[in-house]
């Protein structure tokens, strides 16, 4: 009787084990399931706010104007009057908003890497310059408009300022969302006040590109649009303001677009919506929600790392000749084509590929 004894004790405890294995097997495979699902959210809904948040917003403070309950949309359009030019004065950034943990489930989708290659002084302001634009400037937003990739840890004392469209800042609603990421318009006023009244230690985020070069955007490709793009440089020298190149590598593969021929009918709707609303429309897509192999508006899963090259100290001078900025300019180009070079094979590119300024 005590073998028997013995010998269902050590069967039971062998179930037991086993048992227990299959438990903690299935509970991290729920807790796998639960993360991605998470991450699909996280990105789904910064695709959406891209997309439609200010139309939607718009619409919807239009509709309660005409319900009973308009006195709260009157009360948001007075306080949108009295608080219409924050934007250009630095903005209302919100460190609780920045570190939400649905942006690092945004991070953890792609994923999402930042690289510092030097560091940056706190006596100093800094333009970056970021290639390239992709159609939605993932890279940008997650490194610089979030704490997901840790920029404040990487680069201690800056500020980052994500510059974007002004028009966005028109927009009920949406623009209190993009302030509190420490996001800005793209404009001159904002960005003198950044770097003359809001003391040192900033670093403006530029996508030097812009809708031009959204519009040449496709996996396999790398290219910029910068050949003519001068007036960052301009901005630079005229406050004193370092150069730092930044190469996002995989940011042009997490969507396929059509890319229409210059001279094409397509091409000539682009910029001449580029030209007189700020933006063009691109025909892109991702993946679908329910599956990566069907269609639809969320991003593909590829990594995206968005490298910080070396500063280029710029002289301050108030009004600088064609002639500084045309030097300045190609030191930049240079120094960016070199950034390039330098990590293309660690990220995943072959040593042949070239980086193509346009």
């Amino acid at each position: 009787h005590a073998n028997v004894t013995i010998s269902f004790f050590f069967l039971s405890l062998g179930t037991g084990s086993n048992i227990l294995s299959a438990l903690q097997d299935l509970f991290w495979l729920l807790k796998s399931k639960v993360e991605k699902q998470l991450q699909i959210i996280s990105v789904l809904q910064w695709v959406l706010t891209f997309l439609i948040m200010g139309i939607a917003c718009t619409l919807i403070l239009m509709y309660i104007l005409c319900t009973d309950c308009w006195a709260i949309a009157a009360l948001y359009l007075a306080w949108l009057v009295f608080d219409w030019n924050t934007p250009k004065k630095g903005g209302r950034r919100s460190q609780w908003v920045r570190n939400w943990a649905i942006w690092r489930y945004f991070r953890d989708y792609f994923p999402i890497r930042l690289v510092k290659t030097h560091n940056l002084l706190t006596t100093r302001n800094y333009i970056f310059g970021y290639h390239p634009h992709g159609i939605m400037g993932l890279g940008a937003f997650c490194n610089f408009s979030t704490e997901a990739t840790g920029v404040s840890q990487k680069f201690p004392g800056i500020r980052p300022y994500l510059a974007t469209l002004a028009g966005n800042f028109r927009m009920p609603i949406l623009r209190d969302y993009l302030m509190s990421g420490g996001i800005c318009p793209v404009n001159r006023d904002s960005i003198d006040y950044i770097l003359s009244k809001n003391g040192n230690g900033n670093a403006i985020i530029i996508v030097v590109g812009g809708a031009a070069e959204s519009l040449n955007c496709t996996p396999g490709k790398n290219s910029v649009t910068l050949k003519n793009r001068k007036g960052f440089v301009k901005l630079a020298l005229r406050h004193g303001a370092d150069l730092v190149p930044v190469y996002s590598f995989g940011e042009n593969e997490v969507y396929k677009q059509v890319i229409f021929e210059e001279g094409s009918w397509g091409r000539w709707v682009q910029k001449k919506f580029q030209k007189h609303i700020g933006f063009a429309p691109c025909i892109f897509h991702g993946r679908g929600l329910f599956s990566s192999t069907t269609w639809g508006l969320l991003p593909y899963s590829k990594p995206i790392t968005t490298v910080v090259g070396e500063p280029i100290t710029i002289p301050k001078i108030d009004n600088p000749s064609q002639k500084d900025v045309d030097f300045y300019h190609s030191i930049y180009v240079d120094s960016l084509i070199k950034l390039f070079d330098k990590y293309k094979s660690k990220f995943g590119l072959p040593e042949t590929e070239v980086l193509e300024v346009n």
